[in-house]
């Protein structure tokens, strides 16, 4: 009788022991699997999170720099940084510049700055909503040119012309708002090839002061013939240009 019961013991035993490893078992299994969805759900979301963060990419500045880029002539142009503000209602507005008839010139009333300063500025009013403001280029102290906007659409820099003009930005060592020799040879440069580009002349180059009377350019509004002896620079580097 003994025999027989520690048999049917050891029998149970066995079917618990079973029991509990087929258990295990499934839970590894299951582990396993729930693992396995968890890795693809990661990896699909990292999919999608690059394929997102290129459509934007290419949709707000890629766009834009192959409208910059294609069919131009970039004979007598200047080096560019494009640092293109992102769209939005206080700075780049998106919307298009349909046609080109004039060149306006600013400065930044802000001495020492530099370029990039400027269009960081521009960049930081679609958080601030302080005011509209910005230009497609911006002309640095050290003669580097920061562009802000493409020339195929509108900038907030001339009021009643931004619609069919380009704006240039220019930065200015002190209160005097004269620029120094490298700011305004890049001035020069940048201003022929963008007149050549779109098929005007130094008579087409205005100042802000022009289109609203406010003292912009400050130098070029005090002192008349520097002014002129800029528009002659102009137009001799447009002659240059198409020789």
């Amino acid at each position: 009788m003994s025999g027989r019961r520690t048999g049917g013991r050891n029998r149970q035993g066995s079917r618990t022991v079973h029991r509990r490893r087929m258990t295990r078992q499934r839970r590894r299994q299951q582990l396993i699997r729930r693992s396995m969805i968890v890795l693809c759900i990661a990896f699909l979301c990292i999919i999608g999170l690059i394929f997102l963060c290129k459509k934007l990419f290419f949709s707000q500045t890629g766009k834009n720099m192959v409208q910059e880029t294609g069919q131009i002539d970039w004979k007598g142009a200047p080096e560019l940084d494009v640092e293109l503000l992102d769209v939005n209602e206080y700075s780049r507005p998106g919307a298009t510049l349909k046609q080109v008839n004039g060149i306006v010139i600013h400065y930044t009333a802000n001495p020492g700055s530099s370029a990039m300063a400027n269009r960081d500025y521009f960049e930081g009013l679609k958080d601030a909503h302080t005011t509209k403001a910005s230009s497609h280029f911006i002309v640095g102290l050290e003669g580097e040119v920061v562009q802000c906007i493409p020339t195929t659409e509108i900038a907030y820099a001339s009021n009643d012309r931004n619609g069919d003009t380009i704006s240039i930005e220019c930065c200015h060592p002190d209160d005097t708002g004269a620029f120094n020799t490298v700011t305004y040879q890049s001035m020069v440069q940048l201003t022929a090839w963008l007149c050549n580009r779109f098929g005007l002349t130094s008579q087409d180059v205005i100042r802000h002061y022009d289109v609203t009377g406010k003292i912009c350019p400050k130098y070029f509004v005090e002192h008349e013939d520097a002014w002129e002896q800029f528009k002659a620079d102009v137009q001799q580097q447009i002659g240059v240009l198409v020789s």
